[in-house]
């Protein structure tokens, strides 16, 4: 990706948000077009880590070995399979711009993850946020929108894939500084693919569903997560979580705009709350406070 890294940082985060921001766009074109919650999901890390592996393989990236490959196969299944599935079942139940707000939870489960497992400090800003996050939940749950389904599987779905996503962040301080993330993501999603296998059944595709499945694995992921760690190099994190977080922005625009979805305004006020509260918190990390990829 050495192409990316001429561009300013601000802009390769403003892609790689951009690129995440369609996720829930790719995959339920992909489901519209007859492919299951969960062997989309399974595709985007087969091909996604497809894709990775080439990566570390180019750069002669070393792969993790030992107690920190069992540690990232582990990793796959929970923050790959368990991810992944919930991400694109919270799409189907709920709708691509729910799913999408309810991924900015992951904040409010690192500042409760980070104090309950690396004594992080959870002091009266970041109690705030997270009571936030749970405000923001709840208007949601009751403002719900055209072409929005708020119900118990839409929202357990979301607040699964929230809190999943949350675990790069402690997955992440212990190994990104110690192996190439492309290295670690090499391991983790044919793990995850694998883990995905025994939940669905394969079925025949046309070419608009593989032209979706193949955009989630090398815009949505690959080449996502590649812009954002190149602009990383360039900019402090807290900036780089600010300028992401247009990504449930961009997949409401673009739902509403190719679906019909629309967030009734109480729903909205919720959102503004959980993507407050994810601003809030990520001004206080110095790591990465919006987890590498998605």
């Amino acid at each position: 990706m050495r192409a990316t890294l001429k561009l300013p940082a601000p802009l390769l985060i403003l892609i790689a948000a951009v690129l995440w921001g369609i996720l829930g766009i790719l995959g339920k074109n992909a489901q519209g077009a007859g492919v299951s919650a969960l062997e989309v999901a399974f595709w985007r890390a087969a091909l996604g880590g497809t894709l990775f592996a080439l990566h570390a393989g180019v750069t002669r990236a070393p792969l993790p070995r030992g107690r920190d490959l069992w540690i990232t196969a582990a990793f796959g299944l929970v923050g790959v399979s368990v991810f992944y599935a919930s991400y694109q079942l919270a799409v189907r139940y709920g709708g691509a711009s729910l799913a999408s707000v309810l991924l900015y939870t992951a904040p409010a489960f690192v500042a409760v993850l980070g104090w309950a497992f690396l004594r992080e400090k959870l002091g009266a800003r970041e109690l705030l946020a997270v009571v936030g996050t749970l405000s923001g939940i709840a208007l949601i749950s009751f403002g719900g929108g055209k072409g929005v389904t708020v119900t118990a599987a839409s929202l357990g779905w979301g607040l699964t894939a929230g809190f999943t996503y949350s675990l790069y962040y402690l997955y992440g301080k212990q190994f990104f500084s110690r192996y190439a993330p492309a290295a670690l993501f090499a391991v983790a999603l044919p793990v995850g693919a694998l883990g995905l296998l025994p939940f669905f059944h394969f079925t025949g595709k046309t070419a608009a569903a593989w032209g979706s499945l193949g955009a989630l694995a090398f815009l949505s992921t690959y080449l996502a997560f590649s812009a954002y760690s190149a602009g990383l190099r360039h900019l402090p994190a807290t900036r780089a979580s600010v300028i992401a977080s247009i990504e449930p922005v961009v997949a409401a625009l673009l739902a509403a705009l190719l679906f019909g979805e629309r967030l009734s305004v109480l729903a909205l006020g919720g959102a503004a709350l959980v993507v407050g509260a994810a601003l809030t918190l990520s001004s206080e990390k110095e790591a990465e406070a919006h987890p590498p990829v998605e």
